[in-house]
């Protein structure tokens, strides 16, 4: 009698996983669907001639499997064999399932993971597929299961997790700042698969599958990103069995957000995936509110045994109220803006009903993977993307010492479309002892932005109210009106190509070396005159190119083990023009990093420790004097790269599975940014000042549980502590003559602790999760220079229910 088989479960072990030979284990149980162990189960890893046949229990195990790409096929008393394809070890540290069917009666699954560990695994922002022990700088990635466990809303919801990674401002709450090792990452540095995307639009988390940081520098493979880190957000991809989910998320202030998810396989060749979102609520803070719709269908091909071909595309549409808070006094009658943040309650708004925020943003991709053979392999990708707001706002809320604003307007609208093409030829070979895994790597990107002028000049004052007395004037309520009058068009081009080398030299030393060369080009803007249809171009055209080197020495003494040492610098172009009107140079930063991994017990507990030291030696300053020795007046488009800034500091990262069904993840970081280098003039910033948006000390701990066997199973609670320490906001100070007198406009905030908490249940298909966060109601803000004072959110609820398909 014919028989089918279910594979219960295949885990890829990475428990005393060596390092330095780079080889993992799979290893599996086969069941029938009934849950009986079966035997003789012929089971070959395709093209290297190893087998294993289960056991008794249905039982099997390869060892010493070297890191890679596999084809696991496997058959049983003569039917057709099947096949899968897995990687040694996975691409993250959450489980990967892949289809497995047999005879097309049911669903199958293998699922490959690799425990708790923070050092094993591969990143796909790494585009060379190395092994993360062979990286040399820290590496995080957040995967599903705590980004659905934790019921993440926002990317600061996901990046919190992430030790020396955080929130520094939400200006206006359009948008959310990151700041890592004292740098702001920004479009630069913000990825979704491999692309650029443009910060102004707020991710939508349902979508993502994994959140990869790359901490430190990036610039060999990015070309112009800041040298803090980078951070990647992995979407869900399609898969070749049925499966997904639908639920509903509900929460404090009206909070309702219905999502779906559904995938499977069109044919043996064509998979699907579908997945989107509706989300609408109000706030803790007054009249504001928000509403989001997201979809992000993709489509997976298997053109053959060795290429592939991934199609996806995403939209969403933000509408909300813009909200720069509750903003600061001056300590003086009509002067306005200072240092003292408004002392009103954390609801309290300032704004206009009618004012709003409009945002849209498409992004299409293409990813073709082709294997040339065992030891090549080549990816060529493409992606546009088209981002859109319209913005109506009264701004930068700035009051005297008696509470009066007056109300600035804001009007814009602005565009851009951004086009991107990669191709990546990775490939391992050897050259007499010496072993080479060799990236070799191109990539262009085209950015055309327009921003709208409207007949409303900049702060442009719609009325003023008082801040601490609400009474003392009456408050405008109409829409303004306005018109269009001009549009500008800004293009930028950049190019890079690059080359990178993981020499192993011997069993315990590797170096990692890598050279990009890169362009960019900002072309004239083009203004057009909409009353006269004219168009003319305004400013030159401004090139910058540099080369990005990067050497990273590794020395693995065990099988969990590394200690590593690497140098790398960056760029950043500069605006403004110099001494003889030429375009200003780009600034040249320098990036040195020692560190260990550590695996212990292994795997159940992973450890990094980080040091690093950050060196901007040409920092743009303003020209104080011409060649000619008289001063420079009112003209601060002129500039010298005579300043240095350094960051240096320290992080500590920490996960473990101490029990089957317990992860804990912690981190603390140490930075200290500043100047160290200026010319001490009029103009020029004062030594020894730690930069604005960045605390000394974070620090983060989380913590999951969730039961797995008796009355309890499916049961899972965790917590959550997050601690920021104080920061500096408003602006550096300034000198404001040549006498050594001070224009300080610099306040601190301070620091404060959040704490969450998190309670579950899941019984066969449907799951309920409930989360309480900032349970003590801490009271602080997130700054944006003086005019943009945010509170933190308050305690609040959100739970959801879920079924899976």
């Amino acid at each position: 009698m014919k028989r089918f088989l279910l594979i219960g479960w295949m885990i890829l072990t990475m428990f005393g996983v060596k390092a330095q030979t780079n080889k993992g284990e799979i290893e599996g149980i086969i069941t029938t669907p009934d849950g009986h162990a079966v035997s003789n189960v012929n089971v070959e890893i395709k093209g290297k001639k190893l087998y294993a046949t289960t056991n008794e229990k249905g039982y099997f195990i390869f060892k010493e499997v070297p890191y890679g790409d596999y084809i696991l096929i496997y058959s049983f008393e003569g039917e057709t064999s099947k096949e899968i394809a897995v990687t040694v070890p996975p691409i993250n540290t959450d489980a990967q399932k892949y289809n497995l069917s047999l005879n097309s009666r049911e669903l199958k699954e293998v699922i490959v993971r690799i425990g708790g560990s923070l050092n094993q695994g591969r990143v796909s922002i790494g585009k060379s597929g190395l092994a993360i022990m062979d990286m040399p700088q820290a590496v995080t990635i957040i995967g599903q299961s705590t980004i659905e466990n934790q019921q993440a809303q926002r990317l600061s919801d996901v990046v919190k997790n992430v030790n020396g990674v955080y929130l520094g401002g939400t200006r206006a709450s359009t948008q959310e700042t990151f700041y890592a090792r004292g740098y702001n990452l920004g479009s630069t540095n913000t990825f979704k698969n491999g692309f650029r995307v443009n910060s102004g639009a707020m991710p939508e988390m349902s979508s993502i599958e994994s959140v990869e940081v790359l901490k430190g520098s990036g610039a060999l493979l990015y070309g112009n990103v800041a040298p803090g880190g980078i951070i990647n957000m992995v979407t869900k991809k399609p898969k070749f069995y049925f499966g997904g989910s639908v639920s509903m998320r509900v929460g404090s202030y009206d909070l309702y957000k219905p999502t779906i998810d559904v995938y499977g396989p069109i044919n043996k060749k064509i998979a699907y995936r579908l997945n989107g979102s509706y989300e609408k609520a109000n706030s803790y803070r007054d009249i504001v509110h928000s509403e989001r719709f997201y979809i992000n269908p993709s489509l997976l091909f298997k053109l053959s045994d060795k290429t592939k071909l991934t199609i996806q595309g995403d939209y969403l549409q933000h509408d909300f109220t813009p909200d720069f808070g509750i903003g600061t006094m001056s300590d003086k009658a009509n002067v306005y803006g200072g240092k003292k943040i408004t002392p009103v309650s954390r609801n309290t708004f300032f704004g206009a009903p009618w004012q709003y925020a409009k945002t849209k943003q498409a992004t299409a991709s293409v990813e073709l993977t082709h294997q040339l053979n065992q030891k090549w392999e080549i990816a060529a990708l493409a992606g546009y993307q088209n981002y859109e707001r319209d913005y109506l706002s009264l701004e930068r809320l700035q009051a005297d010492v008696n509470g009066k604003w007056k109300r600035p307007l804001g009007k814009s609208y602005s565009e851009e479309d951004y086009y991107t093409a990669q191709v990546n030829l990775t490939g391992n070979v050897h050259t007499g002892k010496l072993e080479h895994r060799l990236l070799f790597g191109a990539d262009v990107e085209k950015s055309i932005a327009v921003s709208y002028q409207s007949n409303l000049p900049s702060n442009t004052i719609y009325d003023s109210i008082n801040l601490l007395d609400p009474s003392m004037y009456v408050r405008r309520t109409d829409i303004p009106k306005y018109d269009w009058i001009s549009s500008t068009e800004n293009p930028t081009s950049r190019f890079g190509a690059y080359i990178q080398d993981l020499i192993s030299i011997s069993k315990h030393f590797k170096v990692l070396a890598g050279l990009r060369w890169s362009f960019q080009q900002a072309d004239q803007s083009k203004k057009k005159t909409f009353s006269t249809n004219a168009s003319s171009k305004t400013g030159a055209i401004k090139i910058d190119k540099a080369f990005s080197p990067r050497l990273g020495l590794l020395y693995q003494p065990s099988e969990n083990t590394t200690f590593f040492a690497s140098y790398a610098n960056s760029f950043t172009p500069n605006s403004g023009l110099d001494i003889d009107s030429a375009s200003l140079k780009p600034s040249i930063i320098d990036q040195f990093e020692l560190g260990i991994k550590k695996d212990f017990l292994n795997g159940l507990l992973s450890t990094n420790i980080t040091l690093y030291k950050i060196i901007n030696n040409n920092v743009s300053q303003a020209i104080l004097f011409f060649k000619d020795g008289s001063p420079v007046l009112g003209n601060t488009n002129l500039r010298e790269l005579t300043g240095q800034t350094t960051s240096d500091g320290i992080e500590f990262d920490l996960k473990s599975q101490p029990l089957k069904g317990w992860d804990i993840l912690a981190g603390y970081s140490f930075n200290n940014m500043r100047y160290t280098k200026t010319t001490g003039k009029q103009g020029s910033y004062v030594e020894g000042i730690r930069l604005v948006n960045n605390p000394a000390h974070t620090a983060n701990a989380t913590t999951f549980y969730t039961f797995q066997k008796g009355g309890a199973k499916g049961f899972k609670m965790g917590a959550g502590v997050y601690y920021v320490g104080k920061r500096n906001a408003g602006w550096s100070p300034t000198y404001s003559d040549n006498n050594g007198a001070i224009n300080n406009r610099l306040f601190e905030v301070g620091e404060f602790v959040t704490v969450d908490a998190s309670m579950g249940y899941s019984y066969k298909k449907l799951s309920l999760m409930a989360k309480l966060s900032n349970i003590t109601n801490t009271f602080n803000y997130y700054v944006h220079e003086n005019y943009s004072i945010n509170p933190i959110p308050p305690r609040s609820f959100v739970i959801t229910a879920s079924f899976k398909l």
